[in-house]
């Protein structure tokens, strides 16, 4: 399993859930097309999941 997760805010979350707008935050994202890199745990990954339709993810 990979260590790491790239993780990229490519759609603007305007206009969704103000849960989504929360969980883009709380993994680190302000701006769109900004990138972080988290660990890979069961938490990350199932911020990703909700909002896996506003991030590009890749495993690095």
């Amino acid at each position: 399993m990979p260590e790491k997760l790239r993780i990229t805010y490519t759609k603007s979350a305007i206009g969704y859930a103000q849960d989504q707008k929360d969980t883009i935050r709380a993994l680190g994202l302000r701006r769109l097309h900004q990138t972080v890199e988290l660990p890979n745990t069961g938490s990350v990954r199932g911020m990703v999941t909700k909002v896996q339709h506003l991030v590009k993810v890749e495993e690095i």
